[in-house]
């Protein structure tokens, strides 16, 4: 019974997932709803997690609830007709989605770009000489 309704809960998400996708084609949807979109659709799409699944309990903690969240989230920025059709079209096609290597790439080049500010971040609050070649 508990497999069933975590196999129907996955399902939806899938088809959401989907949703999300065609609405980002749609001329109505906002460019910032596109924005958030395009990112949570990249993740789910990519074969990159942010914590590792073989990492116990916390490696599926990013699909239980950061995709669920940005899910939500995007959702939320698209206008209720265009999420309508957008669901619409998902249920009626395939619910299968490429994985997409160009999604893993964004993925990487956002980690990227997330560590270097953090780390420059740091350098700033810990008042590191960034300036200065190591060992001088």
């Amino acid at each position: 019974m508990m497999l069933e309704k975590l196999k129907a809960q996955a399902n939806s998400l899938k088809r959401e997932i989907h949703a999300l996708y065609l609405a980002t084609h749609d001329s109505r949807t906002p460019w910032y709803a596109k924005a958030v979109i395009a990112g949570v659709v990249a993740y789910a799409l990519s074969p990159i997690d942010l914590i590792p699944d073989f990492i116990p309990v916390l490696g599926y903690l990013d699909d239980l609830l950061l995709l669920p969240l940005g899910i939500y989230f995007a959702l939320k920025l698209i206008p209720l007709d265009v999420l309508t059709d957008a669901r619409r079209r998902a249920a009626e096609t395939s619910n299968v989605l490429p994985i997409s290597w160009r999604a893993a790439l964004i993925i990487v080049i956002l980690w990227l770009a997330t560590v270097i500010v953090a780390g420059i971040w740091l350098a700033r609050l810990l008042d590191i000489d960034t300036q200065s070649p190591i060992g001088a």
